[in-house]
């Protein structure tokens, strides 16, 4: 694996951006799904806290309007549960309650905001070796609990989840954007058995210059007897960086991180590339991919 490291750090270092810009203001979430009762699907919610109380969750969960089977519901867990909870549509409902049928878990902040920006930047972002104070270099907020997370969502909602509706643990897809999807790779290159799908949309993989990429080495040897599957999304019209300019080259890291997980045995790759797709409009278009899948 030091081989892949090496190479993608080289390439990622080609596209690094010169400068980062301050985020821009997000918009209120869109509930109106919720407001409907003509769907195929009937959701209610969860409320918890973290672990030391300084953020506030909130799961949406959509469950069909079919009899679980046998071995339970399989389960779709959304990052950025406030936007992907707009991103759903009554069609795309429609179709997964007559394919898969799997329980919808938007994993969300208790916000009317459709990104919380404070949570997801500390959530969704990896540890960094010696740093005692690690803050984000796009947003300057505390960064660095994606495994406090992580252990939260396995340890207390998945239960709390189950609790709702049986779930087949064999079948649990993790559906990240941008930074959820660094969440979803760090997810699969540390505890690659806590989920059989992980769906990684334009990946941060620029962040700290590629930290993301040097988390996968011993994969191999973590992944004991689990075969995850692994979807790789990233639109033709996205830069190295969500607030850098498009430039020649930005989609190398992940066409580089694709075929290099490719390499590994197990682990089953698919790298899928959305024409004309900037940043934002692939969270909508990545998610509605996925769906699509499981309503097969």
């Amino acid at each position: 694996m030091s081989k892949m490291t090496l190479s993608l750090a080289l390439t990622l270092a080609l596209v690094a951006p010169v400068a980062l810009a301050q985020p821009e203001h997000e918009q209120k979430m869109d509930t109106s799904l919720l407001q409907r009762q003509d769907l195929a699907y009937r959701f209610s919610q969860l409320d918890l806290d973290s672990a030391d109380g300084q953020r506030h969750y909130r799961l949406w969960i959509g469950k069909p309007n079919r009899p679980a089977p046998a071995a339970g519901y399989p389960v779709l867990w959304m990052l950025d549960g406030n936007a992907a909870l707009g991103a759903l549509g009554r069609q795309q409902l429609d179709r997964l309650a007559a394919g898969q049928a799997p329980l919808l878990v938007a994993v969300g902040y208790q916000t009317e905001q459709r990104i919380e920006r404070t949570g997801r930047t500390f959530d969704y972002t990896p540890r960094l070796p010696g740093n005692a104070e690690q803050r984000d270099p796009l947003t300057g907020e505390p960064s660095g609990g994606v495994d406090a997370f992580l252990d939260l969502l396995v340890s207390k909602m998945r239960p709390r989840v189950a609790g709702v509706a049986p779930i087949d643990l064999a079948r649990q897809t993790l559906w990240g954007h941008s930074y959820g999807g660094l969440a979803v790779l760090h997810a699969l290159f540390t505890r690659p058995e806590a989920f059989s799908d992980y769906a990684a949309a334009s990946p941060s993989l620029w962040w700290h210059d590629g930290a993301i990429v040097r988390e996968a080495q011993g994969l191999p040897q973590r992944l004991g007897n689990s075969r995850p599957r692994v979807l790789l999304m990233r639109g033709s019209e996205e830069p190295a960086n969500p607030r850098g300019p498009l430039q020649p080259g930005a989609e190398r890291p992940a066409v580089a991180l694709a075929d290099d997980l490719a390499k590994v045995p197990g682990v089953q790759v698919r790298y899928e590339r959305f024409e004309g797709l900037g940043h934002g409009a692939m969270l909508p278009a990545s998610l509605g991919r996925v769906i699509d899948e499981m309503a097969r």
